[in-house]
């Protein structure tokens, strides 16, 4: 066994307690990690006041288009009353169009790679 006289109980006791004091003395008190937290605390405050902000701002914003979507299809639509019988306008317009189509193509395809010059198919 490893204590087995009152004396050894009693080097063990001074030992321990000299081992408190000595921790005790050589502590800084806890001034570092109590500023650590208080600066955490603040930083964390300042984060979530900011997030309750944009979630307000997001709400209100949300509120806003809802109700614009809501006056919107209440709204009869809005026709021309003119009508375009100018021909050279009407040719202009052709042009842009097929213009905008691929020379020889019906249709669209992906990337136009059954399009391209030079190639069978």
């Amino acid at each position: 066994m490893l204590f087995t006289t009152p004396t050894q109980w009693i080097a063990l006791a001074i030992t321990l307690i000299a081992g408190w004091l000595f921790g005790l003395a050589s502590h800084p008190g806890g001034r570092k990690w109590k500023q650590r937290y208080a600066d955490e605390r603040d930083v964390h405050g300042r984060t979530r006041k900011d997030l309750d902000a944009r979630l307000a701002e997001r709400e209100a914003r949300i509120a806003e288009l809802e109700r614009d979507n809501e006056r919107l299809s209440r709204a009869a639509p809005v026709a021309s009353d003119t009508m375009t019988t100018d021909r050279h306008a009407i040719g202009r317009e052709r042009m842009a169009q097929s213009a905008a189509r691929p020379a020889g193509s019906t249709r669209a395809r992906w990337f136009n790679w059954q399009n391209r010059v030079g190639t069978n198919g």
